[in-house]
C-alpha cells in the first residue's frame, strides 16, 4: 500500500481539490524562459528567473536566496522581482510538534509603501495535509483553509476562504480521487457551480495519458482535454495535448546535461490554421 506521504509527493493540496493538475512537461506558451539555480559552500541557494512574453514583450524577473538552518528547522528566504517588490519568508518546520510548519511571509513595494503579511500553517502526517494561512489586511483579514486526508489510495479534499472584511464566503471547493500506482481518479466541485473530473493513466514506464472533462452550471457545453507524455530516453519526452477548442499544443523536454535542461513549447489553433496568433515558448533551466 502506498502511505498517504509519498502520495503528498505528486499532489499538492490546491490541485489535488481544484483539480487543475494533470501529469505532463509544459511551460508557458509564448513565452522565452531562463530559470539559474544555485548553491553557495556555506549551504545558501540562489534562484533566478527570467521571462519574457513573446505578445506583450514584458520582461519579468525575480532573485530568490534561501538559507537552511537545519539544526533549528528554520529557512529563510529573501525575493525580489523587477516590479520592485521585496519579500522575507521565515519558516519555522517540525519544531512545536512533528509535521507542524509555521511560515510568516512579508512584502513591500518601496515605490508605493504597499506592505503585505501573511501567515500560514500546516500539518502533515501519513494520513492527512491540512493548513490554513491568514493574510493580513487592515480592513479584514483573509482566512484560507485546505485539507486533504486519504486512506488506502482513496482523497478527500476542501478548500475554503473566507473574507472576514465582507464576513463572506468567497470560495468552497471539494474534491475525491482514487489513486493506485499507475492509475488517478479526480473529481471536482467548485464554489458549487464549477464541476470536473480527470482520469490519469501510466500505461507503462515510458507513456503516460490523462483526460479531463469540466462543465459549468447554466453553460451546456462541456469542455474536455486529452494529453499524453512519452519518455523518449532517459534524458529527452515529449508531450502533446489537445482540448474541444481545437488548440493544440506540444512540449519538448531535453536534459542537454547534468543541471541542464532545455524545453521547447508549441501551441497551435487548430480552428484558425492560416490566421496566425500561433504561440512558441522557450524555457531553459540551469541547476549546479
Amino acid at each position: 500500500m502506498q502511505t498517504w506521504a509519498n502520495q503528498q509527493r505528486t499532489s499538492s493540496i490546491r490541485d489535488m481539490v481544484t483539480g487543475r493538475k494533470i501529469k505532463g512537461t509544459f511551460i508557458s506558451f509564448g513565452l522565452v524562459k531562463l530559470d539559474v539555480k544555485t548553491k553557495s559552500s556555506s549551504g545558501v541557494e540562489f534562484k533566478t528567473s527570467g521571462s519574457s512574453n513573446v505578445d506583450t514583450s514584458k520582461v519579468t524577473g525575480t532573485l530568490e536566496t534561501k538559507y537552511k538552518w537545519a539544526e533549528y528547522g528554520l529557512t529563510f528566504t529573501e525575493k525580489w522581482t523587477t516590479e520592485n517588490t521585496l519579500g522575507t519568508e521565515i519558516c519555522v518546520e517540525d519544531q512545536i510538534t512533528k509535521g507542524l510548519k509555521l511560515t510568516f511571509e512579508t512584502t513591500f513595494s518601496p515605490n508605493t509603501g504597499k506592505k503585505s503579511g501573511k501567515v500560514k500553517t500546516a500539518y502533515k502526517r501519513e494520513y492527512l495535509n491540512a493548513g490554513v494561512d491568514v493574510d493580513l489586511d487592515f480592513a479584514g483579514p483573509t482566512i484560507h483553509g485546505a485539507a486533504v486526508a486519504g486512506y488506502e489510495g482513496w482523497l478527500a479534499g476542501y478548500q475554503m476562504t473566507f473574507d472576514t472584511a465582507k464576513s463572506k464566503m468567497t470560495k468552497s471547493n471539494f474534491a475525491v480521487g482514487y489513486k493506485t500506482g499507475d492509475f488517478q481518479l479526480h473529481t471536482n466541485v467548485n464554489d458549487g457551480s464549477e464541476f470536473g473530473g480527470s482520469i490519469y493513466q501510466k500505461v507503462n514506464d515510458d507513456l503516460e495519458t490523462a483526460v479531463n472533462l469540466a462543465w459549468t452550471a447554466g453553460n451546456n457545453s462541456t469542455s474536455f482535454g486529452i494529453a499524453a507524455k512519452y519518455q523518449l530516453d532517459s534524458s529527452a519526452s515529449i508531450s502533446a495535448k489537445v482540448n474541444n477548442a481545437s488548440l493544440v499544443g506540444v512540449g519538448y523536454t531535453q536534459t542537454l546535461r547534468p543541471g541542464m535542461k532545455l524545453t521547447l513549447s508549441a501551441l497551435v489553433d487548430g480552428k484558425n490554421i492560416n490566421a496566425g496568433g500561433h504561440k512558441l515558448g522557450l524555457g531553459l533551466e540551469l541547476e549546479a
